[in-house]
């Protein structure tokens, strides 16, 4: 029998697309993903070179359960010189990507029936994380003219005495906007811990992101190198946790995990180091991509109300197409040949949108934009 705490996970429907969508190429079908949230930049060279010297090097062991110290001093050093944040590298545990730090987070903070703010749309998987540890995902809903901003005002509705934290995530997948510095202040008044997912920090094109450390010192910080630094398949992320929480975090990683990989570790180290070209030429051309979509997607008819200046995604208002998103993203998929990810799949407030990513090169979004337009225009005159 499946356990029950299983039966509540519910499947993530992007997977499901793109595992439809290569079905369809093992059929000879050319699909234009949209639907991906991976970066389509090669691994930086640096980050190669420092993984294949560590290979070399015999970096083939466990690591502290921690992390390589000299990783977590480097990103120490990289808070500081880009929030002007001081943080302990004895407060910054090393996992193999964010999703194991989610899953440590949230074994050592929930108790059966505590309760996690998040905001509608989310990242799919937060409420599956929450209910997998016995926790209650609350949701508070964030609209498209107020740039899918969480409110103070309605967070603070929806606090109970079984609220244990407030789970925030800027710029923000699936809409690409970011959380303003005065509501993130706002917002780390309202509960004893935040919990920042920070995961596409860096990769912001208009204003600036601001970390949860800036205001409070009793905040998580969940980060990782998969999306600036383009090493999704190296699985290589890190918790920033207040001190107290550390050795029951230490405990889970050890029996769990025991500890990231080694060599990856130390490619991290360079990526942090010596890749800032790199990143600063992914940026440019994201940035690029971004302004092109956002243009051909209004073109087309979508709605954008506030333009997404973060991550590599946009959020478009679908919803006088049809308010069924996940027909519709199967639709467009089995006859325009595009993947694209179905608001639905992001919380019920994300129904009637349609989730775009602009990690593909351009000329393969114009193509899948032009084939969505022709979409369109057959669907219309039926």
């Amino acid at each position: 029998m499946i356990s029950n705490r299983l039966k509540d996970i519910t499947s993530f429907i992007v997977m499901d697309v793109l595992e439809k969508a290569h079905e369809m190429e093992r059929k000879g079908i050319h699909i234009i993903h949209l639907e991906v949230g991976e970066p389509d930049f090669e691994t930086p060279e640096c980050v190669k070179r420092a993984a294949c010297k560590a290979l070399e090097d015999g970096h083939t062991h466990y690591t502290h359960s921690m992390g390589l110290v000299e990783l977590r001093e480097a990103i120490s050093e990289y808070y500081h010189e880009t929030y002007s944040v001081s943080v302990h590298p004895d407060r910054i545990v090393i996992t193999s990507g964010t999703s194991p730090g989610m899953f440590t987070l949230f074994a050592v903070l929930l108790d059966a029936g505590d309760e996690v703010i998040i905001s509608d749309p989310h990242y799919a998987c937060y409420p599956n994380f929450i209910r997998f540890m016995q926790g209650v995902p609350t949701t508070v809903p964030v609209y498209e003219e107020d740039g899918f901003q969480f409110r103070a005002e309605a967070i603070r509705e929806k606090i109970t005495d079984r609220t244990k934290a407030i789970f925030i995530n800027s710029p923000s997948n699936p809409t690409g906007n970011l959380l303003s510095a005065e509501r993130m202040k706002e917002i780390a008044t309202l509960s004893p811990i935040i919990i920042s997912d920070e995961i596409y920090h860096g990769l912001v094109y208009e204003g600036k992101e601001h970390s949860i450390l800036e205001f409070s010192d009793n905040a998580f910080v969940l980060n990782g190198f998969s999306k600036l630094h383009a090493m999704t398949g190296l699985r290589l992320g890190y918790m920033i946790a207040p001190q107290a929480f550390i050795r029951p975090i230490q405990k889970i990683q050890q029996n769990f995990f025991i500890s990231a990989n080694s060599m990856v570790q130390i490619a991290g180290i360079a990526a942090l180091k010596e890749a800032g070209e790199d990143v600063k030429r992914m940026k440019e051309i994201y940035n690029e991509r971004r302004k092109f979509m956002i243009q051909r997607l209004r073109e087309i008819g979508l709605g954008i109300t506030v333009e997404p200046t973060g991550a590599f995604y946009v959020f478009a208002n679908a919803k006088h197409i049809s308010t069924d998103s996940y027909q519709l993203a199967f639709d467009i998929l089995e006859k325009a040949h595009v993947g694209v990810t179905p608001g639905i799949d992001f919380g019920k407030n994300g129904e009637g949108y349609l989730r775009f990513s602009y990690a593909n090169s351009l000329e393969n979004i114009a193509e899948g934009l032009n084939r969505l337009e022709k979409y369109f225009q057959r669907r219309k005159s039926q």
